[in-house]
């Protein structure tokens, strides 16, 4: 299990985001969302958390 990148946060991380002004990170779908909307970030679910993100 990986943990959520994000500082605070406990939940199973379950899509890599794809930041291009930084490392790539691991987090769980909510704090994804929220990155998703910033420009040039990508998401991806991680294998085995394909249900987990449309």
């Amino acid at each position: 299990m990986t943990q959520c990148a994000e500082d605070g946060c406990e939940t199973e991380a379950a899509v890599e985001l794809h930041i291009p002004w930084d490392a790539n990170r691991k987090v769980c779908p909510a704090h994804a969302r929220v990155w998703a909307q910033k420009d040039g970030v990508v998401p991806s679910p991680m294998d085995g958390h394909e249900d987990e993100w449309p």
